[in-house]
């Protein structure tokens, strides 16, 4: 790929229509559909809007969006006019609002409608922010992204840009606190398309795709609008929270081929007893799973109600999609796969030297979609992005077949009676009890000060006798993994604290150990 002369934005919506693919749907939503054709012309009337607004080359703008067709217009009309555009998780609160944009220091905040009255809060007295545009229908007082488009007789030309230069932002998930601002560049959306999405995947023109992970988030962009616009493909957007209820709507209704989702759904939609009599289209070739460790029980139950597989994939904010998977003709439950082609993966120690198979170490991968860096992060930069390798902060153990399996995050694991412990391993082991809907294990100490595990779980029903399940869990996993594993103690919850992409916050866990 030349450095010089590449623009993202040309390659991915001007090439389908040169291709021949201007009158073909490139995105649904429940309102609206948008061909690859209205897709180039509405984003090259972006640029010249932008300039309208005092937002230049290189200026950053703040995208907090619905998955409706205006976030493809935005995304990729910025990415032509070379403006950065920044996407926001859309369900935060008003103060990490206000951070994300001082952080990013955007000059514009494009806004769907619902989301409004946070984001004028959150916008208060923000020196550097010049405009507030509401996207969507309903009432607002704001400038309107449909009216501001419409003033614009003609589009603009696409940027002179090159393949380094920075093309988008995303914030990571913030499972340990405030979130990072991942830099992007051009070239990379075409890597990501080409090897998770062409080569492991297996994405077709014909495919109607379906992602119920949203696309501010890396695997949803990857999902519904890299991988699927790469082949000219079309994408189902829904702009809600996801449900069991709302996903066998979208599957009824557009009988996708594609399905992606976090593990978290999947285990929702088979323990939701008013869909027990659902079935998956005949159409739906692959279910994949990501931005979470897919539990080995949650594969099999699915596989045995369905008769369908989950391909459970590995990837990140820093990486941009998916970098380990699943063969889609060879899912192995409880494991994570094998690396996707274009990526090197290895296995260090503590000391960062590689270590042989069978062993335990933190995951690095090397590969051509990881991001320039953190914004105004250097420490953190440098402590991630170590030459042409990007740790993962993921501790895994590989197979002498290259297979890999994961073990848990770098700072959750811990020893019991000398011995290294995953958490996930134990949570894999409470899964596989019936009444066990969630779990999660954290590091707790005893009377005596040392440390041993401590379990959280969710129930599938609440038709047990807590103290007796308690025992029997135990004793579940000490037969399942070995004695010295078992959860000392087993605490019954309702829900699991996660980020809004799905993501355990295990620290909340330990806060409330402390409490």
């Amino acid at each position: 790929m030349p450095l010089r002369d590449y623009n993202a934005a040309v390659d991915f919506v001007d090439r389908n229509v040169a291709e021949g693919r201007g009158d073909k749907i490139a995105f649904i939503d429940p309102l609206r559909s948008l061909s690859y054709g209205e897709l180039r012309d509405a984003a090259a009337r972006v640029g010249p809007m932008l300039a309208r607004l005092g937002v230049e080359q290189e200026d950053r703008i703040a995208l907090v969006l619905q998955d409706t067709v205006d976030f493809p217009i935005l995304f990729w009309g910025a990415i032509r006019a070379g403006v950065v555009p920044v996407l926001l998780n859309t369900r935060l609160t008003t103060d990490q609002y206000r951070y994300l944009l001082e952080d990013s220091r955007a000059k514009a905040v494009f806004v769907s409608t619902d989301l409004l009255p946070l984001i004028e809060e959150a916008a208060t007295d923000l020196s550097h922010l010049r405009s507030i545009i509401a996207v969507g229908e309903g009432a607002s007082a704001a400038a309107r992204l449909a009216d501001l488009l419409a003033a614009e007789n003609e589009g603009g030309a696409p940027a002179r840009t090159c393949a380094d230069d920075v093309a988008y932002w995303q914030y990571s998930s913030g499972t340990t606190g405030m979130p990072k601002g991942v830099m992007h560049v051009h070239s990379s959306p075409r890597v990501m398309a080409t090897s998770a999405g062409q080569r492991r995947i297996g994405y077709r023109q014909d495919d109607i795709v379906f992602s119920a992970a949203k696309l501010f988030f890396a695997y949803g962009l990857g999902n519904a609008m890299f991988c699927s616009m790469w082949v000219g493909a079309t994408s189902v957007l829904y702009p809600e929270r996801p449900t069991a209820e709302s996903v066998f709507d979208v599957l009824r209704l557009h009988q996708p081929t594609l399905l992606f989702a976090v593990p978290t759904l999947y285990a929702a939609i088979l323990a939701d007893r008013q869909r027990k009599h659902e079935r998956l289209p005949e159409r739906l070739r692959l279910c994949v799973s990501a931005g979470e460790p897919l539990p080995a029980q949650v594969g099999l139950n699915w596989r045995n109600r369905f008769g369908r597989d989950i391909v459970n994939g590995v990837g990140s904010t820093e990486m941009g999609h998916l970098f380990l998977t699943n063969l889609p003709s060879a899912v192995e439950y409880g494991t994570s796969g094998v690396p996707v082609d274009g990526y090197r993966l290895k296995l260090v120690d503590d000391q960062g030297c590689d270590i042989a198979d069978g062993e335990i170490g933190e995951l690095l991968v090397n590969g051509g979609s990881a991001a320039a860096g953190y914004w105004n992060q250097r420490d953190k930069s440098r402590m991630t992005f170590i030459g042409e390798w990007t740790r993962t902060g993921d501790k895994y153990h590989r197979r002498a077949d290259g297979v890999y399996t994961y073990r848990g995050r770098s700072d959750d694991m811990f020893k019991v009676s000398g011995i290294w412990v995953s958490p996930f391993e134990i949570e894999e082991a409470l899964m596989r009890h019936p009444t066990v809907a969630e779990a999660a294990v954290i590091p707790a100490e005893d009377i005596d000060g040392l440390i041993k595990p401590k379990a959280f779980i969710v129930l599938a029903s609440q038709d047990e006798d807590i103290n007796v399940l308690i025992q029997d869990l135990k004793e579940h996993v000490k037969r399942a993994i070995g004695p010295w594993k078992y959860p000392r103690w087993i605490r019954v919850v309702n829900e699991l604290p996660k980020t809004s992409s799905g993501k355990l916050q295990r620290y909340m866990l330990r806060a409330m150990v402390l409490d």
